[in-house]
């Protein structure tokens, strides 16, 4: 399984971008997506996740700013962010946890730099 991650870049606070996600094998029925995002000097944290039936979580310090989705079609997941803000300035990493039976496994996919000037 191979993740292949893009739409990072350099916005102006109040901007907006969306990263994109394309898991090789496809997502599955009880597959599990995620963006995590860890900031110099910090820990990685989760921002979403969107389960098997759609739903999602979002971190409190994005709600209502982040969407994530995906389309199993086109085996991608997305993370739309509004209104960035500096303290959004981090590396983002793709995460997919496949149901292996009775237990999950974990790809991640390289991170994309998000930075955003005030």
């Amino acid at each position: 399984v191979q993740l292949q991650v893009s739409g990072g870049g350099t916005v102006q606070t109040g901007g907006s971008l969306t990263l994109s996600c394309v898991v090789s094998g496809g997502i599955g029925r009880f597959d599990v997506m995620a963006w995590h995002r860890q900031a110099p000097g910090k820990e990685r944290e989760m921002v979403a996740t969107i389960s098997s039936g759609g739903g999602t979580d979002y971190a409190e310090f994005v709600k209502g700013r982040f969407t994530i989705s995906k389309d199993t079609g086109k085996k991608t997941c997305e993370l739309q962010m509004i209104d960035l803000q500096p303290d959004d300035t981090a590396v983002y990493y793709c995460k997919y946890s496949r149901d292996a039976g009775s237990a999950y496994r974990n790809y991640w996919g390289q991170g994309t730099q998000v930075t955003v000037s005030s």
